[in-house]
């Protein structure tokens, strides 16, 4: 037996989650068993937490979209028992049961062998938000990061955090957009020198172009933002989208793109390759500052995902929540 967070469905529609004690042979169907030790706490993870978001189609269900632990048991010769590894996306947490729990059964092509330099509870400190974070800042280096800011936007997020913290490592002026005046001091600590008010950047504007100023923009609110975002890029900058906290629509016009050559970059980390995934760890491993990451960490434990997946559907989870699935 085994502690698992499990969500039930009833009748009414309406879901509940508690912390159960569930036996090896509930788990899925799978090429390897995971002692599971550290997950985390992603907006996604408060969907399915809570009212599934369509992303939960079977209950009861398991929630939890990435994790770290040790393989315990293994039908795949690259795994073997006592290896650590590390698991993001796949559609596990949401459409397979995923992190929350001391067990999980995954297959073996969605798992990476951790990387040097990391250990499970680091690891689970970036997660899936800063995996996400990694491969956009990747994907602005292979457009060209111009000089200037770098923008990023929602900054005192999972993944904003995480990109400012690399970015300013990696020798960049970051410019940290947030609507939460209290996250100064803690965005100046990830390294951001400048600090942007969502008030100023979040309204929509008649003109399709303005001054040109950021060099590239890691964006994790799209809507009304990054539409006035594009307009501000410089010439042949870059903007890695990563997230909708903003709305999904974008009202803005082609004219950024075909006057100043404005590159939209979508990033998906769910169904990232195999030899991409290991780039980003490895990158991970090298580029983002262990001292500052340790600064965005939040602890928890399996009791309090219920509350914290509530709270960050709303927006009052700052940094990274680190979930310890055995205490």
């Amino acid at each position: 037996m085994f502690k698992a967070l499990v969500v039930e469905k009833g009748e009414d529609g309406k879901t509940s989650a508690s912390v159960e004690e569930i036996g090896e042979d509930r788990l899925p169907e799978g090429d390897v068993t995971v002692a599971v030790e550290y997950s985390t706490v992603n907006y996604k993870d408060g969907l399915c937490i809570g009212p599934g978001g369509g992303l939960v189609r079977t209950y009861p269900h398991v929630p939890g979209i990435d994790f770290a632990g040790t393989v315990e048991a293994s039908d795949d010769d690259r795994y073997k028992p006592g290896d650590k590894v590390v698991l993001t996306g796949w559609r596990v947490g949401e459409m397979h049961w995923g992190g929350y729990a001391q067990k999980a059964r995954v297959k073996a092509d969605w798992l990476v062998p951790l990387p040097d330099g990391l250990d499970t509870r680091t690891a689970m400190a970036v997660g899936t938000a800063g995996f996400t974070a990694m491969l956009a800042v990747m994907a602005l280096e292979d457009h060209g990061i111009k000089d200037g800011p770098v923008l990023v936007t929602g900054a005192a997020g999972g993944v904003g955090s995480v990109a400012t913290a690399i970015l300013s490592k990696l020798g960049y002026e970051v410019a940290a957009v947030t609507g939460r005046p209290e996250t100064e001091d803690y965005l100046r600590g990830l390294g951001a020198s400048q600090i942007v008010a969502r008030e100023e950047i979040n309204e929509t504007t008649k003109r399709p172009l303005e001054g040109e100023t950021w060099g590239g923009c890691v964006d994790a609110v799209g809507g009304a933002m990054l539409a006035r975002v594009l307009g501000q890029m410089q010439y042949g900058a870059s903007v890695a989208a990563v997230g909708l906290a903003g709305g999904a629509g974008l009202p803005a016009t082609v004219i950024p793109f075909l006057l100043r050559g404005v590159n939209l970059l979508g990033i998906d980390s769910v169904m990232q390759p195999y030899d991409n995934r290991l780039r980003a760890w490895e990158r991970i491993a090298s580029d983002l500052p262990m001292e500052t990451l340790e600064t965005m960490i939040q602890p928890a434990t399996l009791t309090d995902l219920p509350q914290l997946g509530a709270d960050i559907l709303k927006g009052q989870v700052k940094g990274r929540v680190v979930v310890d699935v055995n205490a």
